[in-house]
């Protein structure tokens, strides 16, 4: 491949990524997405659209969840509430684990195939991803992504597209994203789900007070297991 086509092959994923990015930003604009979300009785009119369309509301759900880790770097917590709110506790945690899944796994792809170059950087200036992604490379991909999920030394959304530019296959990424981020995602759709539930307030409030606890619990260990007192 001649310098010209390997220099053009360099910035053609980058730019393909933009333009896809800035097409869902354009109708976003056009259509008021964001704005309806936020706006003045958005949970009303999403609680009014899952009773009349569950499968849809799931769908669009998923898709907008997905769509918002990736491109607008928003916290999963935002997510996992809104999603225990609007379909329950047990639909609720599905939908949420499934859709910041699959958010993590477009992040994923993204880093290994369309900014490669630029995730490097960003990773480097984390000393904790740095050292557990690139330098104890004698970790598995399991224990990695098990303190990584864990642990709240890591921005989340920076792990996602971090892991694209590690040896880490696809599909033990998908694998263990999903069982590490499952504790999390739980607890938040329990809360939510109590808040917005007066009959099982309590139950819910206290299954996720006790899965809170043993999240906390589990990341201490592991933090004080892997994570070396100079990085902290």
């Amino acid at each position: 491949m001649s310098k010209r086509h390997s220099g053009y092959a360099r910035y053609a994923k980058p730019l393909i990524l933009l333009a896809i990015m800035a097409a869902i930003l354009l109708l976003n604009r056009h259509y008021g997405w964001s704005a309806f979300l936020s706006g003045p009785g958005a949970l009303e009119a999403l609680r009014e659209a899952v009773r009349e369309d569950l499968a849809t509301a799931a769908l669009l759900y998923v898709a907008a969840t997905a769509a918002g880790c990736v491109l607008l770097a928003l916290p999963g917590v935002t997510f996992a509430i809104i999603a225990g709110l609007l379909f329950g506790p047990l639909l609720g945690t599905l939908l949420c684990l499934a859709a910041a899944t699959l958010g993590a796994v477009l992040a994923f792809l993204a880093g290994r195939y369309f900014l490669r170059d630029a995730v490097r950087p960003w990773v480097e200036r984390n000393r904790h991803l740095k050292r557990l992604l690139f330098e104890d490379v004698e970790r598995s991909g399991v224990v990695l992504l098990m303190v990584t999920r864990l642990v709240p030394l890591f921005p989340y959304n920076l792990q996602n597209f971090a892991y694209g530019i590690t040896g880490i296959g696809l599909w033990p990424y998908t694998l263990y994203t999903a069982l590490f981020l499952a504790p999390g995602v739980t607890f938040f759709t329990l809360g939510a789900a109590g808040l917005g539930d007066a009959e099982n307030r309590t139950l819910y409030l206290l299954l996720a007070g006790a899965l809170a606890a043993a999240v906390t619990a589990a990341g201490l260990l592991l933090r004080r297991r892997y994570v070396r007192d100079s990085d902290a």
